[in-house]
């Protein structure tokens, strides 16, 4: 009887343990995802597209050795912000740079695979390229095309095209 009580002692020890280590190493979910394929790993997706949200667009197009990026909101009655220039990217980091001259429209925005977010502060030289109190802060864009000529297509509201060569 002594000995079946100390196996069972002894089993339920070791089942604990092996809980205890299992809580000690969490699995990375988001890895894990990519893993699987269930979501684009950022740091291997191209950004060159055509993104969106509402009347906002913006445009990425491979430019030589860099890329080209064309910008524009539209909150209606002719308030909107529309330019363009170049973007490079270093893993999630895009820095944008829009915009002529010396006070060029410069700050970095997010990659999130198939999302560009502007920061929530863009400097006062962005100004520049913008109508009434429309801004670029806080642009948050969905891809909802990979194809380079549908983004060098994309005009802003005066029919500009701000990513065609």
């Amino acid at each position: 009887m002594r000995a079946v009580f100390a196996l069972l002692l002894l089993l339920a020890g070791c089942s604990g343990d092996a809980v205890v280590q299992n809580a000690a190493e969490p699995q990375d979910l988001e890895k894990a995802a990519i893993e699987r394929g269930l979501v684009r790993d950022p740091k291997d997706t191209e950004i060159a597209g055509l993104y969106a949200r509402d009347t906002d667009r913006v445009c990425i197009v491979p430019d030589g050795n860099g890329y080209k990026i064309g910008a524009f909101v539209d909150y209606g009655d002719k308030i909107t912000c529309s330019g363009s220039g170049t973007v490079s990217r270093v893993g999630e980091v895009l820095r944008v740079e829009m915009g002529e001259g010396e006070e060029k429209c410069g700050f970095d925005a997010r990659f999130e695979g198939d999302k560009i977010l502007f920061p929530g502060n863009v400097p006062d030289t962005c100004s520049k390229l913008c109508a009434k109190r429309a801004s670029y802060a806080g642009l948050e864009v969905s891809r909802i095309s990979e194809s380079e000529a549908e983004a060098a297509a994309m005009r802003d509201s005066r029919g500009r095209s701000l990513c065609g060569k």
